[in-house]
C-alpha cells in the first residue's frame, strides 16, 4: 500500500489529497498504514475493523506525521466476525494517537459484518469535505 501511495505521489498526486480507506482486514490495513507513513495524508476510512498491532502505539505512529489525520471510523453494531466493542476500544486508542477530535466512531444499530446505506453516506460525507474537489 505505502508503494502505492508513492506512485501516485510521483504521478503528482499530493499525499495530502490521498485517503485510505476499506472494510475488515482492509480497515484494518489502512489504519496501520496511514499511522505509519512517512507522508502526511489526508484521511482514513475505517469500517467494521480493527487496529492492528494496537499495543505498538502510539510509538509505532511514526513520529507523528499523521498526528492531524482524519479519521471516520464505522462499525455495525451486530457484526458477529469483528465485534463492535473491538471497533470501540479501536476508537479510544486512535485518540491517544491522533487529535482526539479527528476521531469519528459511528455505530449502526441491527448491521452485521457488513455495510448500510446511511453509512455509505456517511463515508460519501467525510470524503467530500476532506477532499472538494480543484
Amino acid at each position: 500500500v505505502k508503494a502505492i501511495i508513492e506512485h501516485e505521489m510521483k504521478n503528482g498526486i499530493p499525499p495530502n489529497r490521498i485517503i485510505l480507506g476499506g472494510f475488515s482486514q482492509g480497515g484494518a490495513l489502512s489504519l496501520y498504514t496511514a499511522l505509519t507513513c512517512q507522508h502526511q495524508l489526508a484521511g482514513i476510512v475505517a469500517l467494521s475493523c480493527w487496529l492492528p498491532l494496537h499495543k505498538a502505539f502510539p510509538q509505532a505512529a511514526n513520529n507523528g506525521v499523521n498526528k492531524d489525520i482524519a479519521i471516520l471510523q464505522c462499525h455495525g453494531e451486530m457484526d458477529p466476525m469483528i465485534p463492535v466493542r473491538f471497533g470501540a476500544l479501536t476508537a479510544e486508542k486512535l485518540k491517544s494517537v491522533v487529535t482526539p477530535g479527528k476521531v469519528q466512531f459511528k455505530t449502526y444499530p441491527g448491521v452485521m459484518h457488513s455495510s448500510c446505506p446511511q453509512e455509505m453516506m456517511a463515508v460519501k460525507e467525510f470524503i467530500e469535505k476532506l477532499l472538494p474537489r480543484i
